[in-house]
C-alpha cells in the first residue's frame, strides 16, 4: 500500500466532520502534503544528475520546513492542553464543567503526545542550529565526505512511539462527541470551546480556533509523519548515514496507518445504493468555464459524484484552504465533448511560450551551479507561466448536464486526458449509482490528503534539471500511414499528443478522411519536443454533423535508444482499432518558439518542394480532391468538364494554401464540381508541368510507333525518367481518371474527354510551337497513357520503413524494366 492509498483510507475510516465549528469559511489545511508549503512544489523528485551538495542542500531546507511545521504544531497541542488543568480543578466543584471523566476522555493521550513531538523537535533544533554555524568550509568537507548532518536517530525515536496516537484515534470520536454535547449544553464551556487561540506562526501572530478544530489536529498529524519521512528520504543519498534509519521509520509510520486503516475497515467509506462504497476513482487538474471565465480547478470523481474545488494558497496569518466549488451526482449525468480551439491562439500565446523557453535557459543554467535560491526563484516564475498557459491554452470542451438541470463545462489540453475522464465517468453513469447526499465539508476537507496524487500540471515540477538519457530532445517527425479495423465506414482523423516541456505544440492531427472502412493519410506530422517521453495517439470519427467519437487511443513510451533519423515503422492497438505509424528523430539543440506553424504555400510552388514539405509523394491536395470527387462526383454529368464558381474554387485554392485541415473541412461540403475545378487549378498552376517539358519531344516521337504495346512501353519507360514525385503524381491521377471514364455511360467523360481537359494541364513543349499542333499532342500522350490496362500502381507517400531494408528506401515500387505485361481499352 502506498503513501496515497493510506491517507485515502485513513481519511475514509474516520469520517471526521472536520469543519463544524471551525470559524473560517474554508477548511483549514495547515502544512498540506508536507512542511514545505512552496518548497515542496520545488524538489517534487531528485533528478539523477544532481550533485550530492546540492542533494544535501535541498535536504537541509526539508529539516528547516520541518522544524517550523513542528513548532507550529507543538503551539496548536499547547493551545488544546491550556483549559485541561482549569477543567481538572472544576470536576471536583459542585458545579463542574467537565466531569473527571470527561476530561480524561478529551485529553486522552494529548500530554503524552506533546512530550514526543517537544522532544523531537528540540533535538532537531538543536542539532539543525549546530550544523548550520558550524565553519562552511569544515561543513562542505563533511557534506563531501558523505556524513553532514545526522537526524535519522531522532526520526526513528519518534517512529517508535507513534502507538501514542493510536490510543488518541481510537478515542476520537468519543472525545468529539463530548465536546460536543457539552457546547451544546454548558454556556461557560462553548465560550471557551469557540475561542481558543494558537500563536501559529513565525511573527507570532495569533490564531482563532475552535476545541474542535484543535482536537483534530494530531488526527491530521498523524497521516503527514509518513508524508514528511518521504518527503526527507528523497533529499537524503543513499550513501548517507541516515539513509537506513529513514527507511526504517519510514516503514514503521506506514505499518502503524495501514495497521489503523485496517481496525476500523468497517467506517471506511460511504454505503451507497447497489451494496456500494464511495471511493475516489481519480483526479486531476482541469480548467473550469463560468460565465466566460477560466480557471484551474482540482476534480476529484467518487463513485457516485463529481466534486471539483479550489486550492487556496496560504496568505500570512491564515493557513492553505481547500474551497468547494460544485459537485454534480453521476447518475443520468449527461457528457458531451467537443474541440474548442480558437484561431488567433498561437498569437496569443506566442509571447507566453518565448517567456517559458528563457526562463527555462535559465534554470538550465542555475542547475549545475550551487545557486539553489534563483534557481528556486526561476523554477516559481516559469510554473507560474506555465499554469498561465495551461488555463489559457485551446482545449477540448467536456460538457457535463444534470438531470437537475444543472450543467457545467470543463476543458482539457489533451484529447487523451479528456478521453479517460469521459470513459471513467460515462462507465459510473452507467452503473445508475444513486448517490448519498454527501457531507461537502468532509469531503472537501478530504482534499488534503488526496492532493497528494497530483500536483498542477507543471512539466518543470516533474523534472527541473531533466537532462534524462531516455528523453527526446529535438524533432520528432510522425508519419500517419493507415487505420483498419473499424466496424463501419466512417471519417476519420488522428490525433497525435506528446508530452514535455510547453514551449512548442504538443498536438497534431492529421485532416478527416473520406468516409472508407479502411482509411488512410499517409501525412506527416512533426513535433519540436524538449523532454519528450511518451507519445499518445487517438483515433477519432468525425460525422457530417460534426460530431465527434473517440474509436480508441494508446500511449507509449518513447526511448531514444530505439529511435533515429532513420523511420521505423510500427502498428499501434488503439482497440478494436489498428493504426499504421511510422517514427523519426533527430536530436539536436532546440531553437526559440516560432510564432506560426511552418506552413508554406501549395498552389503555384514547385510539385518537389510541396512534397517534401509534406513528406508525401503525392501531394495532399491531390489525394483530397481526388478522394473527394471519388466518393461522390464519379455519376456527376460533365465532371472535370463543368468547371465550379470561379469564387468558391478561389476559396478553396487559399484554404489549401494557409491549412491544410481547414482546407479539407471546406472540402467536405464543397460542391463536387468545385472540388474537380481545384485539382485541376493546381495542376494548371505549376511552375514547371507535371511531366517536364525536356520530355514533350521524345514523347511526342512515341506516338508515331505504329505497334501499341511498343508504344506505351516507350512511353512508361520515358515516364521512368521523371522525377519520383512527378512519375507518382501522375500516376495517380491517371488512375484516377481511369476510373472517371469507367463511368462513362453515366457521367459522359470518355477518356478522350478527360485527356482533352488535362493534357494541357500536364504536359507543355520547351519552346512555343503550333499551338493547335501543340494542344493535339498534349492530348494524344495523356489519351495514350489512359488507355494502358496495366499501368504501375502510384506510390503515394516516401517509405517510411528504411530501418529494416535500406534499398527499398530508394526503389520505386515498379521500374520500367518490370512493367509486366501491358495491355489497351
Amino acid at each position: 500500500m502506498d503513501i496515497y492509498e493510506e491517507a485515502v483510507f485513513y481519511l475514509r475510516e474516520k469520517h471526521v466532520p472536520v469543519e463544524i465549528g471551525v470559524l473560517e469559511e474554508d477548511v483549514p489545511l495547515e502544512e498540506t502534503m508536507s512542511p514545505l508549503h512552496t518548497e515542496s512544489m520545488d524538489f517534487p523528485a531528485i533528478s539523477a544528475s544532481i550533485s550530492p551538495e546540492e542533494l544535501l542542500e535541498r535536504r537541509l531546507v526539508v529539516l528547516k520546513g520541518i522544524v517550523e511545521s513542528e513548532e507550529v504544531y507543538l503551539s496548536e497541542l499547547e493551545a488544546l492542553l491550556m483549559p485541561m488543568k482549569a477543567l481538572r480543578a472544576s470536576a471536583g466543584t459542585s458545579k463542574p464543567v467537565l466531569s473527571s471523566q470527561q476530561v480524561q476522555t478529551v485529553f486522552y493521550q494529548v500530554p503524552e503526545i506533546r512530550d514526543m513531538h517537544q522532544s523531537f523537535y528540540s533535538g532537531l533544533k538543536a542539532r539543525l542550529s549546530a550544523h548550520c554555524h558550524t565553519d562552511l568550509d569544515e561543513q562542505r568537507e563533511r557534506s563531501h565526505e558523505g556524513s553532514g548532518l545526522t537526524v535519522g536517530d531522532l526520526f526513528l525515536k519518534m517512529v517508535n512511539q507513534i502507538g501514542l496516537y493510536g490510543g488518541f484515534i481510537e478515542n476520537y470520536e468519543e472525545a468529539v462527541a463530548v465536546v460536543r454535547r457539552c457546547t451544546q449544553s454548558d454556556p461557560r464551556f462553548r465560550t471557551l470551546a469557540e475561542s481558543m487561540m494558537s500563536n501559529n506562526t513565525a511573527d507570532k501572530a495569533r490564531t482563532k480556533y475552535t476545541f474542535e478544530a484543535l482536537l483534530y489536529k494530531p488526527l491530521d498529524r498523524v497521516t503527514k509523519t509518513t508524508l514528511v519521512l518521504h518527503d526527507l528520504l528523497k533529499t537524503t543519498p543513499a550513501g548517507h548515514g541516515d539513509h537506513a534509519a529513514l527507511q526504517e521509520a519510514l516503514r514503521l509510520s506506514r505499518s502503524f496507518l495501514s495497521g489503523v486503516n485496517e481496525s476500523s475497515q468497517c467506517k471506511r467509506e460511504v454505503t451507497l445504493s447497489h451494496g456500494l462504497r464511495r471511493q475516489l476513482i481519480r483526479d486531476g487538474f482541469v480548467v473550469d468555464v463560468s460565465e466566460g471565465e477560466r480557471s484551474l480547478r482540482h476534480l476529484f470523481l467518487y463513485t457516485d459524484l463529481l466534486l471539483c474545488t479550489r486550492f487556496k494558497p496560504a496568505t500570512r496569518g491564515k493557513q492553505d484552504q481547500y474551497r468547494f466549488c460544485w459537485f454534480l451526482p453521476l447518475a443520468s449525468l449527461k457528457l458531451r465533448w467537443s474541440s474548442d480551439h480558437e484561431p488567433d491562439t498561437r498569437l496569443r500565446l506566442h509571447s507566453v511560450r518565448n517567456k517559458m523557453y528563457v526562463l527555462r535557459q535559465q534554470l538550465q543554467q542555475h542547475a549545475g551551479s550551487r545557486g539553489l535560491m534563483v534557481a528556486a526563484r526561476t523554477r516559481r516564475k516559469l510554473e507560474q507561466t506555465e499554469l498561465m498557459l495551461f488555463t489559457q491554452s485551446p482545449f477540448y470542451r467536456l460538457e457535463l448536464h444534470s438531470p437537475s438541470g444543472k450543467s457545467h463545462t470543463l476543458l482539457f489540453p489533451s484529447l487523451y486526458e479528456l478521453e479517460e475522464w469521459r470513459e471513467a465517468i460515462h462507465k459510473l453513469t452507467t452503473q445508475n449509482i444513486e448517490t448519498v447526499p454527501p457531507d461537502l465539508l468532509t469531503l472537501t476537507s478530504a482534499c488534503v490528503k488526496l492532493r497528494m496524487t497530483q500536483q498542477p500540471p507543471l512539466q518543470t515540477s516533474n523534472s527541473v534539471e531533466d537532462k534524462a538519457q531516455d528523453s527526446l530532445r529535438g524533432t520528432l517527425n510522425v508519419a500517419v500511414h493507415s487505420a483498419c479495423g473499424l466496424q463501419q465506414p466512417a471519417c476519420v482523423y488522428v490525433c497525435v499528443e506528446v508530452d514535455g516541456h510547453e514551449f512548442y505544440d504538443k498536438q497534431a492531427q492529421t485532416h478527416t478522411s473520406v468516409h472508407s472502412i479502411n482509411p488512410h493519410w499517409d501525412q506527416e506530422l512533426t513535433f519540436q519536443v524538449d523532454g519528450a517521453q511518451n507519445l499518445r495517439v487517438v483515433c477519432v470519427s468525425q460525422s457530417d454533423e460534426h460530431d465527434e467519437s473517440v474509436l480508441g487511443k494508446t500511449s507509449f513510451r518513447l526511448e531514444s535508444k530505439s529511435l533515429s533519423k532513420r523511420w521505423r515503422r510500427q502498428t499501434l492497438q488503439l482497440g478494436r482499432v489498428e493504426v499504421t505509424v511510422s517514427l523519426r528523430y533527430s536530436p539536436h539543440p532546440l531553437e526559440p518558439p516560432s510564432s506560426t506553424a511552418p506552413h508554406l504555400p501549395v498552389f503555384c510552388v514547385p510539385i518537389e518542394t510541396v512534397a517534401q514539405q509534406e513528406g508525401a509523394l503525392v501531394p495532399h491536395v491531390v489525394r483530397c480532391c481526388v478522394e473527394e470527387v471519388e466518393r461522390r462526383g464519379m455519376d456527376e454529368v460533365g465532371i472535370y468538364r463543368i468547371s465550379g464558381t470561379a469564387s468558391d474554387i478561389y476559396t478553396l485554392k487559399a484554404a489549401f494554401d494557409s491549412n491544410l485541415r481547414e482546407a479539407v473541412h471546406r472540402l467536405r461540403s464543397s460542391e463536387v464540381n468545385v472540388v474537380s475545378g481545384v485539382l485541376k487549378l493546381y495542376f494548371r498552376d505549376l511552375p514547371e508541368p507535371l511531366i517536364p517539358s525536356e520530355l514533350f519531344h521524345s514523347l511526342t516521337r512515341s506516338l508515331d510507333i505504329q505497334d501499341m504495346n511498343a508504344r506505351l512501353v516507350s512511353m512508361l519507360s520515358l515516364l521512368q525518367s521523371c522525377p519520383d514525385t512527378n512519375r507518382c503524381t501522375f500516376l495517380y491521377l491517371m488512375h484516377h481518371l481511369q476510373r472517371v471514364s469507367e463511368r462513362q455511360h453515366i457521367n459522359r467523360m470518355t477518356p478522350m474527354n478527360l485527356a482533352t481537359v488535362f493534357g494541357p494541364s500536364l504536359l507543355r513543349p520547351p519552346v512555343a510551337v503550333n499551338l493547335s499542333e501543340e494542344v493535339v499532342l498534349q492530348v494524344q500522350v495523356v489519351f495514350c497513357y489512359l488507355q494502358c490496362n496495366n499501368l504501375p500502381e502510384a506510390q503515394i507517400s516516401v517509405p517510411h520503413d528504411t530501418e529494416d531494408d535500406d534499398e527499398a528506401t530508394h526503389t520505386p515500387p515498379q521500374r520500367a524494366d518490370g512493367l509486366g505485361q501491358l495491355g489497351v481499352t
